[in-house]
């Protein structure tokens, strides 16, 4: 929305995105229909789906994981955060999974059995501090050690920067800033958040997409 009324106030052409919402309870005995619906309509018009799901262990979440061919997960630079992939426990050795990564787990399995198909779990770390601190390098040894473990690879993570909660309300990414702002205006800042943003579609394979959508500036 925020995007779409961007485009139409400052008379620019945007791409959109296709967006489908599947409001259904977990309850409710039409919700892998639904889900089903939306998937093949967008499968059917756009060449790639991004499935948002619920921050908390519902049934439409589980199924949106289970057709993931990517899975994208942003992990905070948190102990907190880390326990959904495996509990802390001191002196545990080998601590047992978190919710999460038990969850991801089950929708692999079911996956697998659907269709033959995998999933390919990325992890990255979300607003990172650009302080070199014992918690960052910590978190960082944990993540190495659970990648291997558990069966996720770690990708290029986003630092804690103004400009992406700058973007928000005009619904723009760093990707667009190439067109909408003259090449004197960009900052260091933009472009090595525009450079967070090129690695991670990189890690994921869509490099090529994102350089695509970078053409040259035009004169005029």
């Amino acid at each position: 929305d925020n995007r779409a009324t961007y485009a139409k106030q400052a008379e620019v052409d945007l791409p959109l995105p296709v967006h489908r919402a599947v409001p259904m309870a977990d309850d409710d005995p039409h919700l892998a229909e639904a889900f089903a619906t939306a998937l093949a309509d967008l499968s059917a018009r756009c060449d790639i789906i991004v499935i948002d799901t619920p921050g908390i262990d519902s049934q439409l979440s589980r199924l949106g994981h289970s057709f993931a061919d990517t899975l994208v997960t942003p992990l905070n630079d948190s102990f907190v955060d880390l326990d959904v992939l495996a509990q802390s426990i001191p002196d545990s050795g080998r601590p047992p999974l978190g919710h999460y990564a038990a969850m991801v787990f089950d929708q692999r399995k079911r996956r697998a059995a659907r269709d033959g198909g995998s999933i390919d779990w990325v992890v990255m770390r979300n607003r990172l501090s650009s302080l070199d601190a014992r918690n960052k390098r910590e978190i960082a040894d944990a993540l190495e050690d659970l990648a291997g473990r558990i069966g996720f690879r770690l990708a290029p993570g986003f630092g804690e920067r103004v400009v992406f909660r700058e973007l928000f309300p005009r619904g723009l990414t760093l990707l667009d800033l190439r067109e909408l702002t003259p090449a004197d205006g960009l900052t260091m800042s933009h472009l090595a958040a525009r450079q967070e943003v090129r690695a991670l579609l990189e890690a994921i394979g869509l490099g090529a997409l994102a350089a695509a959508t970078e053409t040259p500036r035009e004169n005029g």
